[in-house]
């Protein structure tokens, strides 16, 4: 079985990137995840976005903590199961952490969402969630992918070691940058600590440079716009054993968007 799993889809031009790329490649995998907590306009998500990303061959949707930026997803994400907040939020958060997602061959893959703590909101520890999860997974089911979105690489590399054996792969988001370690690691977990941004990159993670540096420079409150240049869908792609539910491979992907207009 073979898993595309696409980073923080940033705004228009990420969902862009889908709109042109992602129908010439999505043949090739079984099972197709993307984060989209930054699907409008570089800050939440909302229904008619996440229907429209639904509707570029995306089988499931992770996010993180910009979920609630959209006021409009609370009652939608409590109904829609392909759209994941993280699990780690307190009881009585709308929706749900993670969810079983069906190939069109029979397996069944449990896909899960959770918040890093450093540097980011109080929520329940991950680790001790992540147990809680894992004790009581169905029956049958082996294939497991974690989104953890999280800031420090610390927390996402400790994540990768304290699963590894235990899960098909941990897939860190939030930084927007992709980092060039992915690998599998001794149990049969693949790992990456970013899979990077699905968006413009000519900009600091996905905003206009102007803006930031503008920040940087006075500290002075600025209002982030998503840019518009260097598209590029970034992603990786994992080979699973359906047997074990283990990973055999993992590659990194960056693919440009051919053309450079705007819309």
């Amino acid at each position: 079985m073979r898993v595309l799993f696409m980073g923080d889809i940033v705004g228009r031009p990420g969902r862009r990137a889908l709109r042109e790329i992602l129908p010439d490649i999505k043949s090739g995998y079984d099972l197709v995840i993307a984060n989209g907590e930054n699907a409008a306009g570089g800050f939440g998500i909302t229904p008619p976005l996440a229907e429209e990303i639904f509707s570029y061959g995306v089988h499931a949707i992770t996010t993180g903590n910009h979920v609630w930026s959209k006021k409009e997803i609370y009652d939608y994400i409590e109904k829609e199961p392909r759209l994941l907040r993280p699990a780690n939020y307190p009881e009585g958060t709308p929706g749900r952490g993670w969810g079983i997602f069906q190939t069109e061959s029979g397996i069944r893959v449990c896909l899960i969402n959770l918040l890093g703590r450093i540097f980011m909101e109080p929520t329940e520890n991950p680790f001790r969630m992540m147990d809680l999860l894992l004790e009581n997974l169905e029956d049958g089911v082996k294939t497991v992918i974690l989104d953890f979105h999280a800031e420090a690489t610390s927390e996402k590399i400790a994540m990768g070691w304290y699963l590894d054996g235990r899960v098909t792969a941990v897939i860190g988001t939030h930084t927007h940058v992709q980092t060039a370690d992915e690998v599998i690691l001794p149990g049969g977990t693949a790992y990456i600590t970013d899979v990077g941004m699905t968006g413009p990159h000519d900009s600091v993670i996905g905003v206009k440079k102007d803006a930031v540096l503008r920040r940087f420079i006075t500290m002075m409150p600025v209002k982030f716009d998503v840019a518009k240049g260097d598209i590029r869908l970034s992603a990786v792609e994992i080979d699973v054993d359906e047997n074990t539910g283990k990973a055999t491979r993992i590659s990194r992907i960056q693919i440009p968007l051919k053309s450079t207009t705007h819309d």
